[in-house]
């Protein structure tokens, strides 16, 4: 017996195309584990962030600026994770014309921002697409920025780089004219904490397994990453709802708070923020106007236990993605 079959009221069994009021959030804890770069423009750019107040409570209203992770920095991470899956198990397929064919052609196979989704697989309906002239999927999982707990200015540091030539210097063993090579990042420090929340809206246990598995098998994000950007996701909590609950903004302001200020300095322990963010939720589920069904920690274990369970099977995972993909119609 599955832990999600004691939560059948906040599950669906099947795809619908109408809003059920079904509700799962995710409390993930993102932990880097190497130098990481987040920024929406090119190299040579700052990091993101955003000035926002320190806490909720009046005592630390001042206003900091936090190291952001955008929604989309994260959740084309995670669907990438998840489409290599279905593309080793031959579950992505070929994009439909205006007519409903679908050309069996290398080019026109499902794929993100080629203008080219099949609006069929698991990925298209669970996180979502849009062609022009043609259907669109709303995505299921719903997200939001993710936020550093600690500020800008501790969490980040500077480092310079240059391009070294064949002959190991600056200077073009060619031409013998120096390189102009040499620029200057901004980045997050190793064992940078952030907080993130991702609610996942109307979706069936198998879809719900799914997504998790994308989000704690996903390692690296940001820029540069095939040298920088390790991290580690921790699933800390879940909360089954019929409505939204509060925000990841307003959870890292808690956090903060309740960490008091001999527990934010830097590197936190990981810990003692996992049991300070339990204690935040627990506090800031009680505003909330709904119905409400956190998991018990033995049931969140139990979760994540059955997911490494099923995906360290080939069998398993292929059973679990065509079950997924044969609850969406075919057109």
């Amino acid at each position: 017996m599955s832990i999600l079959d004691k939560y059948t009221d906040f599950i669906v069994d099947e795809y619908k195309n109408f809003p059920q009021s079904r509700y799962l959030t995710l409390i993930v804890l993102r932990k880097a584990e190497s130098e990481m770069i987040f920024r929406t423009e090119g190299s040579g750019e700052g990091l993101s962030r955003d000035t926002v107040h320190a806490g909720l409570e009046e005592n630390n209203r001042d206003p900091i600026a936090r190291v952001t992770i955008s929604k989309r920095k994260q959740t084309a991470v995670e669907r990438r994770t998840g489409r290599e899956l279905l593309r080793q198990h031959n579950l992505l397929f070929y994009a439909a014309d205006s007519r409903g064919n679908r050309e069996e052609a290398e080019d026109n196979i499902c794929a993100l921002n080629r203008n080219k989704p099949c609006g069929i697989c698991a990925d298209c309906m669970i996180y979502g697409y849009a062609v022009g002239g043609g259907g669109a999927q709303k995505s299921r999982v719903i997200t939001d920025d993710a936020f550093s707990v600690l500020p800008y200015q501790t969490v980040t540091a500077k480092r310079t780089f240059n391009a070294l030539y064949d002959n190991n210097t600056m200077r073009d063993p060619v031409t013998g004219q120096p390189s102009s090579s040499i620029q200057e990042d901004e980045y997050v420090k190793p064992e940078t904490l952030f907080i993130d929340m991702q609610t996942l809206k109307d979706l069936t246990a198998d879809e719900i397994q799914y997504v998790i598995a994308n989000v704690l098998r996903s390692r690296r994000y940001g820029a540069i990453s095939s040298r920088l950007g390790k991290m580690r996701n921790t699933l800390v909590g879940a909360i089954f709802s019929d409505c939204e609950v509060f925000s990841n903004l307003e959870l890292t302001q808690s956090v903060y708070d309740r960490l008091g200020p001999e527990g934010r300095q830097f590197p936190l322990d990981q810990n003692k923020v996992e049991s300070t963010i339990t204690e935040a939720v627990a506090a800031l589920t009680g505003e909330v106007i709904g119905s409400v069904q956190p998991l018990a920690e033995s049931e969140l274990t139990g979760l994540i236990g059955e997911i490494q369970q099923k995906f360290a099977s080939p069998d398993e995972v292929k059973r679990l993605l065509d079950s997924i993909t044969e609850l969406y119609p075919r057109a």
